[in-house]
């Protein structure tokens, strides 16, 4: 008896391990608040002291605290993976499925791709990788064009003892569509249908990457032979052939394909009312977009952020401000908060129109209200930067330091361009070190831009050092 209830408790802790390394909870208000520590002793601390510095905080984590850090120095991989191998240390700890997912996307964004396949290596070790590890790095690796790279990921599967599937080949399609490589999608997808049944999902994949290229010929014809193999198009499928169709200028069809729609009884998304609204603002139709709007509302289907971005965006385009307040208004009456897009359209209108002082006013509001992304910041960067007021470009940048938010590599770099047209090679070459050393790799034209401004003033010592802390980010080999 004595020995049943033991192997109880040994299986019942087994399984609890295993949930937990699969999946965490929301964090607490404890986390949050341990979080908020961790992030501002990294904020602070350089890479190499960075060990030192948490283990003095005497900080404890957990597995949402770990991925509550890890997703805000999403942009920064080499100091997330400093804090990855710190937190791996910490006792009764262990890394959960989601926090080795997030390092690995980090990592592949700065291309430290050796890195990360010692991750997914330790993973297998630990009996903890799936099919949505491999998606992830094909997602990676097609988006800066490294297709083979990405065909291999998904090759390489069974090596590592996860079986391919449908989800996986779905995924290789995707990562191969969403970055312009649908040709080669297509060639995979005839080459390997057979063994892997198709969905309705792979057939919207195909026909998402043919509206992109854009060839709406090819779109039909994937849609025809999805139709004819029995597939029957769903919300997803109808709503990304609405999209193709307005995209190719055929609102009308698009239209059409709606009514098909409701004839069926699939009724149309909001996401659907959004491609329509948008459409119509891209082509001046105001007047079509609000009844686009309002029929959508009539039908009973309720307006989300999406829509009214959209709607937002039809009146930004016409230079109808008023209307943009108005919509703002009705959002906040809704309970629909904006988001970072909301403020992105507002914004960019507002600077390409000249309008500089109302864009700082919306900014000032906005900020209340949502999270601004690296977009926001960049914009707003960029903006006074060009208006030659470094002083409030630093104050924005102050202010996204505070909000605990890493700055991306355009960011550092619209940043680092205005330092250098002002002439002020000391602040530029303080911003490029920081970025490298959050493993940011500065783009060739960011460094050209500083390169050339430190010979102008004879820093070549200067320079060597930045290029010899560039040479720190080595190009890692490509595969395991």
């Amino acid at each position: 008896m004595i020995k049943a209830y033991n192997l109880h408790n040994k299986l019942l802790s087994g399984w609890i391990t295993l949930a937990r390394r699969y999946c965490s909870s929301e964090p607490t208000r404890d986390d949050l608040v341990t979080s908020k520590k961790i992030c501002k002793i990294m904020m602070s601390s350089s890479p190499v002291v960075l060990d030192t510095a948490l283990d003095q905080s005497r900080l404890r984590v957990s597995p949402e605290v770990v991925e509550d850090v890890l997703k805000r120095f999403e942009n920064a991989g080499m100091l997330a993976y400093r804090f990855f191998e710190w937190a791996e240390k910490q006792r009764s700890y262990m890394h959960s499925v989601r926090a080795y997912h997030t390092m690995i996307e980090s990592l592949a964004k700065i291309r430290q791709y050796q890195i990360m396949w010692d991750l997914v290596n330790t993973m297998r070790n630990k009996s903890i990788l799936n099919v949505e590890t491999f998606c992830i790095i094909m997602r990676r690796y097609a988006r800066v064009q490294k297709v083979e790279e990405a065909v291999y990921t998904f090759n390489v599967m069974e090596k590592y003892g996860v079986p391919p599937n449908l989800a996986a080949f779905n995924g290789l399609l995707s990562a191969l569509c969403k970055s312009k490589n649908v040709r080669k999608a297509q060639e995979i997808f005839d080459r390997m249908k057979d063994r892997f049944l198709p969905d309705s999902k792979t057939y919207s994949i195909l026909l998402e990457g043919w509206g992109r290229a854009p060839n709406l010929p090819k779109a039909r014809e994937i849609f025809r032979e999805m139709v004819d193999m029995g597939c029957d198009p769903d919300i997803v499928t109808y709503g990304i052939m609405v999209d193709i169709l307005c995209k190719a200028g055929r609102v009308d069809e698009a239209i059409a394909i709606v009514r098909e729609m409701d004839s069926k009884g699939c009724r149309p998304t909001s996401f659907i009312y959004s491609v329509l609204v948008h459409t119509y603002g891209i082509e001046n139709r105001i007047e079509d977009a609000v009844d686009a709007f309002l029929e959508m509302e009539r039908n009973g289907i309720k307006a989300d952020v999406a829509v009214y971005n959209a709607l937002i965006g039809a009146f930004c385009k016409v230079n109808k401000l008023k209307n943009v307040y108005r919509v703002l208004n009705e959002m906040h009456s809704k309970d629909v908060a904006p988001n970072a897009r909301t403020c992105n359209i507002i914004l960019s209108s507002l600077i390409g129109r000249g309008e500089t002082d109302e864009a700082v006013k919306v900014f000032r509001r906005l900020i209340k209200e949502c999270e601004p992304d690296a977009d926001t910041y960049t914009i707003m960067i960029k903006m006074f930067c060009e208006r030659d007021e470094l002083d409030m470009a630093f104050k924005v940048w102050k202010y996204m330091k505070l909000k605990r938010f890493i700055p991306s590599m355009h960011t550092f770099s619209v940043l680092i361009h205005g330092l250098c047209e002002m002439g002020d090679a000391a602040k530029a070459c303080v911003l490029l070190e920081e970025m490298l050393e959050k493993g940011i790799q500065p783009s060739g034209v960011t460094f050209e831009r500083l390169r050339q401004l430190l010979l102008k003033e004879g820093r070549e010592d200067v320079l060597k050092f930045l290029q010899e802390k560039m040479n720190l980010l080595v190009k890692e080999p490509l595969y395991d």
